[in-house]
């Protein structure tokens, strides 16, 4: 089921990328992604529970969550992938758990330690070293791989933010909230593409539409939680250290993209400060 997941939030890069290159405003494509999982999501959520109701004073940090964690985390990751490559969107993304836990701290929720420091700088030259080796360089790709660090860090503060909710609501209640709350502001946003966007499009980008709305926003719902129940949350979370490399080799193997040596290099060692960021301290022995 880990396997799955990761497989498929790594497939989505790739599959993105191409409707965008093949018909879709990339505006068109959010709103329509976004607006439709959210119908399909609270109906399932209200098939399973009979309730989308929130408490007044969760509804405010769930209204400011999803604000951050979707809507604005969907504008900057539809654009990064519009304008620069599926497969440095992917690598730059690999640094989320950096940012998730520096936000943690940030907030007091965490508390971290002087390896982990030096895991994030590690974490920030790989990052600089994928946006060297993109195509174009840093000059031709600059905007889209500023919009790919804002996207990982948005949904690295939803991440954040969300943990207060899990202790009250199912995530599939948490998940309707939150897609509900931001298609409204993404629609809005979204009405001069809509309105001059050419629907006749390809089966392929309609058929990309569909599994980007099943797959990365329901399927895995359902399957990375049930998973995180049978194996841990710190076995589940080093699996995902394989998304950036696999979304890589999809967008490279599916779109044609190439990756240069110091992209490569970048991605080895954002993939070492995951490592060295999720190394426990020995525990002393007792006597």
């Amino acid at each position: 089921m880990l396997l799955v997941t990761v497989s498929i939030w790594a497939f989505n890069f790739t599959v993105t990328r191409y409707a965008l290159t093949h018909g879709f405003e990339p505006l068109a494509y959010s709103a329509t992604r976004f607006t439709s999982a959210a119908i399909l999501v609270s109906c399932i959520t209200y098939g399973l529970e009979g309730s989308l109701r929130f408490e007044r004073r969760h509804a405010l940090l769930l209204a400011g969550a999803a604000f951050v964690g979707i809507y604005l985390n969907s504008l900057a990751f539809v654009y990064s992938v519009d304008l620069t490559n599926a497969s440095t969107v992917a690598l730059i993304f690999g640094s989320l758990p950096i940012f998730t836990a520096v936000i943690a701290y940030a907030v007091g929720v965490e508390r971290l330690h002087r390896r982990f420091w030096i895991a994030a700088g590690i974490s920030f030259v790989g990052v600089v070293f994928v946006a060297l080796g993109s195509n174009g360089g840093v000059s031709g790709n600059l905007l889209g791989d500023i919009l790919a660090l804002i996207a990982t860090a948005t949904w690295g503060a939803y991440s954040v933010a969300i943990v207060p909710l899990l202790r009250h609501y199912s995530v599939w209640r948490i998940s309707a909230g939150a897609l509900v709350v931001a298609s409204v502001p993404l629609l809005a946003t979204a009405i001069p593409q809509l309105l001059r966007q050419d629907w006749d499009l390809e089966g392929l980008v309609w058929a990309c539409l569909v599994f980007s709305v099943l797959g990365p926003l329901v399927l895995t719902n359902v399957l990375w939680f049930t998973a995180i129940e049978r194996v841990g949350p710190s076995r589940a979370t080093l699996v995902t250290n394989l998304q950036p490399f696999l979304a890589a080799l999809f967008a490279v193997a599916l779109l044609s993209e190439e990756l240069t040596w110091l992209q490569v290099a970048g991605g080895i060692a954002i993939g070492v400060a995951l490592f060295l960021a999720r190394l426990r301290r020995p525990t002393p022995e007792s006597t």
